[in-house]
């Protein structure tokens, strides 16, 4: 197994991306501790589910976005599970309009939820990370965040910000043995893609050159492979996940 004795935290680890990603990783041998917003219910199923495969879950509701919340999510995961040794930045919300109709509250909403909660877990986690001398921090953008989007100005600059915070990171913690990456998805098939209307759909395929959406296993796969000893020597890097949508 891939992942045999590690410990991975996840945000937005109860349904989509987070949720393949934490089940990917307990199918390779970790332990996994799930952060989640609200749902409690998909929170729970996803646990059952890391249990079946003879991993541990640990499950804590968690904002994000609360840096006091994050420091006691993160210190409960080291005392329960004994460690830390992945983190995955997945959690995230949207709240799209153009800017001429978007509200200020719902600018700052979505950046303190999806930069800023990213910044708070690996601020958590840093200091145990530098004394591991060990560690794979990963990242979930988003195309959005390199292309943009109209009526997503909100969600690009913070997944444009994830990329600048993630080479930052990477940098600062190298020497150490701690890799930071990140993952930009393109079209996947989510509950929130599965809200579009057949017209968005169609001009969403028609710009991605596999004429296809991707499944959240796909990103899974990729998080699997930067938090392996296969991607010891890779960080600071983007790595693209979207069929062609982006080059």
């Amino acid at each position: 197994m891939m992942l045999e004795g590690k410990v991975a935290l996840v945000t937005g680890g109860s349904r989509g991306i987070g949720r393949a990603i934490a089940l990917k990783f307990a199918a390779e041998g970790a332990d996994v501790a799930i952060l989640y917003a609200g749902n409690t219910t998909a929170a729970g199923e996803t646990a059952l589910e890391i249990e079946k495969l003879g991993r541990r879950a640990l499950v804590l509701q968690c904002d994000v976005a609360d840096l006091a919340a994050v420091d006691a999510a993160v210190k409960e995961t080291l005392g329960a599970l004994g460690g830390i040794d992945i983190l995955v930045n997945n959690a995230g919300i949207v709240r799209d309009k153009l800017v001429l109709s978007m509200k200020r509250e719902d600018f700052d909403a979505v950046v303190d939820t999806n930069l800023g909660g990213c910044f708070n877990t690996v601020k958590a986690c840093y200091s145990h990370f530098m004394k591991k001398r060990a560690g794979r921090i990963i990242n979930i953008s988003s195309v959005v965040g390199l292309m943009g989007n109209a009526g997503q100005a909100n969600y690009a600059a913070a997944k444009a910000g994830l990329i600048g915070l993630t080479k930052s990171v990477a940098k600062e913690l190298a020497a150490r043995g701690v890799t930071c990456n990140a993952i930009a998805p393109g079209f996947i098939e989510t509950e929130m893609t599965d809200e579009l209307s057949e017209k968005a759909r169609e001009a969403m395929l028609g710009l991605i050159p596999a004429k296809r959406a991707g499944s959240a296993e796909e990103v899974a796969n990729a998080a699997l492979f930067l938090a392996s000893d296969l991607a010891a020597y890779i960080t600071g890097e983007v790595l693209r996940v979207d069929g062609g949508m982006c080059m």
